[in-house]
């Protein structure tokens, strides 16, 4: 689990349903600034807001993959799947991503709808669910688990409970994400973006998040890659080529009748190439000022051997400014929700 890969991962808000206000306020308080919090005094207020967060999700997934139908005939083999993989790194623009419920911590004891009650009727949602419990209520949260209506449960008079919703929520959040786009990333994987699946990769990308203190990250297609934002919005692009990347960097700059420095960096796998001016490919107008597009590898040794480098993505990528995480909390600030 610590070692997967979702498509894309940012920020989302972690939802806490507790009758008392004291303890609501108390717990958002320790949580941030870690994780965005939202309140809610009872089960049914929650339950609204959720399936309404729900509705604007699933009309996000559905901009991202089609399934289309040839016209001529009805055989189900005859389908046909069109990804944008563009509009994977252009939710960046979205500034309603941050605003996502991914974790919701609930109590169990609250007056109407208790918490299991509240997670019954929230089992066709993608989120992650944490029961908080008082002693008493250990094997009805059992219970829960082991019918999969929560993912963990907790007891609030446990001294560690802040300690270990802490660990939790990063956890919960990475696999809300994967879940999310396993679709998307199923059909990738199957073509150059394999390293999805690849626990090397996935620790590389933690320890670069941490490295960097990158806060969010999407799936780039051309040049195949990752594509951080860190919380104050700088983009950075991890290129990812595989031998096979490269010699097809190889041949078509020899076909373009690049200088031989750098056939020879791309023969021998001694350099990455972000030609992000010419569509990802070296053309014969970039001539001698090749380099200012290539970086030495890094080498990731997984299932294959990836090469990699980090470079700034040049702003017409995103055609726009990217709302920030810096900004985002600023204006739950301003608005009194954070």
């Amino acid at each position: 689990m610590d070692n997967i890969l979702p498509v894309y991962q940012h920020p989302a808000l972690t939802v806490l349903v507790d009758d008392s206000q004291s303890f609501l306020s108390s717990l958002s308080f320790q949580l941030a600034p870690q994780f965005g919090c939202k309140t809610f005094g009872g089960g049914d207020e929650a339950l609204q807001w959720l399936r309404q967060a729900e509705e604007k999700r699933a009309d996000s997934d559905l901009a991202t993959i089609r399934v289309n139908y040839d016209e001529d005939g009805d055989l189900l083999e005859r389908r046909n799947v069109s990804l944008y993989l563009d509009r994977i790194y252009r939710t960046a623009m979205d500034r309603q991503r941050f605003d996502t419920p991914a974790v919701l911590v609930v109590d169990y004891a609250m007056p109407g709808m208790n918490g299991v009650e509240l997670c019954v009727l929230c089992q066709d949602m993608p989120i992650k669910k944490i029961l908080l419990t008082g002693q008493a209520d250990e094997k009805i949260a059992i219970n829960a688990f082991n019918r999969k209506l929560i993912d963990c449960f907790i007891s609030k008079s446990d001294p560690g409970a802040i300690d270990f919703l802490r660990a939790e929520i990063p956890r919960l959040q990475r696999a809300f994400f994967d879940e999310r786009t396993h679709t998307l990333k199923d059909l990738l994987a199957r073509h150059i973006f394999s390293y999805l699946y690849d626990p090397a990769v996935g620790e590389l990308m933690e320890d670069l998040r941490k490295r960097y203190r990158f806060v969010e990250h999407y799936l780039f297609p051309n040049p195949p890659g990752i594509l951080f934002f860190d919380e104050r919005g700088r983009a950075t692009l991890m290129v990812i080529e595989t031998a096979e990347g490269l010699i097809a960097h190889y041949e078509i700059a020899l076909d373009q009748g690049a200088p031989q420095e750098l056939l020879t960096g791309l023969k021998e796998f001694r350099l990455v190439p972000f030609f992000s001016d010419t569509a990802g490919t070296y053309l014969k107008e970039i001539g001698d000022a090749w380099l200012s597009y290539c970086l030495p590898p890094q080498m990731c040794r997984g299932r294959q051997t990836y090469y990699w480098a980090l470079f700034d993505l040049p702003a017409h990528y995103l055609h726009g400014n990217v709302y920030s995480y810096a900004e985002y909390q600023l204006d739950r600030q301003a608005s009194g929700t954070l």
